[in-house]
């Protein structure tokens, strides 16, 4: 992969502050991606941000129109063990 990967055990400890220091990375749970943090560098500058926010809002919207569940949904279902 070329971008570094880190545990979602590791990543959930960090803070705010701690997430906006990292490079982006693929979060991963036993193996698997879970999903990818892509994070802007203020050093980058807004026309850097912007594309990256385009971007990403555009691959997001393209994965949602066909599969994922809204975040009450998903938290209002029972969690099985």
């Amino acid at each position: 992969m070329l971008i570094p990967e880190v545990t979602y055990t590791d990543f959930k400890t960090l803070k705010a502050d701690q997430i906006k220091e990292l490079k982006s990375c693929a979060v991963t749970y036993n193996g698997d991606i879970l999903f990818f943090v892509i994070i802007p560098s203020d050093k980058g500058g807004m026309a850097i941000k912007d594309d990256i926010s385009i971007k990403a809002e555009y691959l997001a919207e393209r994965m949602n129109s066909i599969s994922g569940k809204d975040f009450a949904e998903v938290k209002s279902a029972a969690v099985s063990v």
